[in-house]
């Protein structure tokens, strides 16, 4: 069948378009994945920014904290020595000298408001709930409350935090003394922290509740919504999720957690889209140069090229009598014509060989074929039979019949040249028998087979031939023989042999038994089932034939595992 070959690509253009096609894709692998590095770069970048802005506020709000704690701990030594001097002076000048420190308060074990101090802030008469106020365990340790409202005073509504602790009076008693901490500090810590452009922290317990927020008005207005639930679920570090970097750090001395909010389209997808466009447009002027330069230098191939293509065309047509001339060109056609010119000769080579390898096939097939119908055995084994039936041993007879209509059967095996060694094994056994019963028991045989090596292939009457060289040449007849047929699996391929305790042979008869035919019974030789193994194989298996005088000699078939799947028929 003819190829159409007008509507072709000439191979200037199929240079050009290869070329091309793979800079552009090559480039742009490389490009992928120098953004991926990029991407993850500018990601890192961008959480490292995050971080040291957390640890930034983390870092003046611990030490803020601790300063809380500190006038906590002053404030439970003055209440503890029950000195209302000292505490009226102490505290009145703590809460003037402390702009964020509000409101100092003692209550008793029911709630009740011992004493305060406000700096001349006018306390309610009357009033519904304190907010500053919250029943603790009583044990020691400071709570500090949620951001609320400084409900207490007339006319004074302050956002606030309320830092408690039980205290344990001389009398036994138990105070709660709590101090209002004005947000004042705290906010210009975390205003003066930005992330990006409109990144920002804020502070939230391990409840759940926020703080302080730089956008708490947008939050009470629900005008902006903090996913406070899922962050409180958080653990130290940073996490990405819808598009939004959240960092997170928990202060050592407090309850408080540090939430550093980031954008990843402003911090991260941004920057790589603006590198993306740039290198679209750098890929746009490689491949344009490229296809131009392609065009150029492909031109150069073309007409040696198809001088090249003429040649193999004209060697499809003319085969065995073509004749090749060296092409001209550049390096790489002068390689590939010296190349096609070494394989015209390699090819024509291989099909002489194929033809004569063709004609010894056949002729090795012819004598399987004349093997099978073997006249001299045939009538051996009938005369046998008749004899046996004279001398009224039917069940010998009949189990010669058997073993003759086996023997045949696998013989022809549908025409096929490969069988299942299995089939070989009882086609050997069958011959076997046979020839047991012919010579009156004169011999034993036995089978050691790796039962794994039943279902591989083998080429058909194998095994006969060496067992009736072993039967006619190997053993003495005057004494009992014995023969063993042994497969197995050696080195990842499969050996069949043939050993028997006869009289052996010398090196020169084994050389010789392989390279010459020597006639047997059935007409079929060793070098025969030696030439059909190579032919089918390779000549890397075949026969190997190992003898000692007067010990006895081993008969070994090589060949490879192939599986009845793996074989065309």
């Amino acid at each position: 069948m003819r190829i159409n070959r007008k509507n072709r690509l000439s191979l200037s253009k199929l240079v050009t378009a290869i070329v091309a096609i793979t800079v552009f894709f090559s480039t742009a692998i490389c490009v992928f994945f120098s953004l991926m590095y990029y991407k993850n770069a500018v990601e890192q970048n961008a959480i490292t920014n995050s971080m040291q802005a957390v640890g930034q506020v983390s870092s003046m709000l611990t030490s803020y904290t601790k300063d809380m704690n500190d006038i906590m701990n002053a404030i439970r030594s003055t209440v503890e020595k029950e000195d209302k001097k000292l505490q009226y002076e102490y505290f009145t000048e703590m809460t003037q000298m402390r702009r964020d420190l509000e409101t100092i308060m003692v209550y008793g074990e029911d709630g009740e408001l011992l004493d305060y101090w406000a700096k001349g802030r006018v306390l309610k008469d009357k009033m519904s709930t304190n907010l500053s106020y919250e029943a603790l365990p009583k044990k020691e340790g400071i709570h500090i409350s949620a951001p609320h409202v400084q409900n207490m005073f007339l006319n004074d509504y302050l956002w606030v935090v309320t830092i408690s602790e039980q205290i344990k009076t001389k009398s036994g008693e138990w105070h709660q003394i709590c101090m209002d901490i004005h947000f004042a500090n705290i906010a210009s810590y975390v205003d003066g922290v930005g992330i990006g452009a409109h990144g920002y922290c804020f502070i939230m317990d391990d409840a759940g509740n926020i703080v302080y927020h730089p956008q708490q008005q947008l939050l009470y207005a629900k005008l902006k919504k903090e996913r406070t639930d899922e962050i409180g679920k958080y653990s130290d570090g940073t996490h990405i999720a819808d598009g939004v970097i959240y960092t997170v750090l928990t202060l050592d001395n407090c309850n408080w957690k540090i939430i550093g909010v980031s954008y990843v389209d402003e911090v991260v997808t941004s920057k790589v889209s603006n590198m993306a466009y740039i290198v679209l447009f750098i890929i746009g002027i490689v491949v344009f140069a490229t296809t131009v330069a392609g065009m150029f230098f492909s031109r150069l191939l073309s007409k040696p090229a198809q001088e090249l293509t003429e040649a193999m065309q004209k060697f499809e047509k003319e085969g065995e009598a073509f004749s090749f001339y060296p092409i001209d060109g550049t390096y790489e056609i002068t390689s590939l014509s010296d190349s096609f010119g070494h394989m015209v000769v390699r090819i024509q080579e291989l099909m002489e060989k194929v033809r004569q390898e063709e004609v010894t096939l056949r002729k090795t097939e012819l004598n399987a074929l004349q093997a099978q119908i073997n006249p001299h055995f045939l009538y051996n084994t009938l005369d046998s039979i008749s004899w046996m039936c004279e001398e009224g041993r039917t069940e010998e007879a009949v189990e010669m019949v058997n073993a003759l209509a086996r023997l045949f059967r696998i013989s022809i095996s549908k025409g096929h040249e490969m069988i299942k060694i299995e089939r070989e094994l009882q086609h050997a056994e069958a011959y076997l028998r046979i020839q047991k019963f012919r010579y009156k028991n004169k011999f034993t045989y036995s089978f050691r087979v790796d039962e794994k090596c039943r279902d591989y292939l083998c080429n058909k009457i194998s095994l006969q031939p060496l067992i009736e060289n072993a039967i006619y040449h190997g053993l003495d007849m005057s004494d009992d023989g014995e023969i063993t047929i042994e497969v197995y699996e050696e080195q990842g391929n499969i050996v069949m042999a043939v050993i028997d305790d006869g009289v052996g042979m010398t090196e020169e008869e084994c050389k010789r038994i392989l390279n010459t035919d020597v006639d047997s019974p059935s007409g079929i030789g060793l070098k025969n089932v030696n030439d059909r193994v190579k032919i089918y194989f390779g000549p890397n298996y075949g026969l190997v034939i190992k003898s000692e005088l007067d010990e006895g000699t081993r008969v070994e078939i090589h060949m490879p595992k192939v599986m009845e799947d793996n074989y065309e028929k």
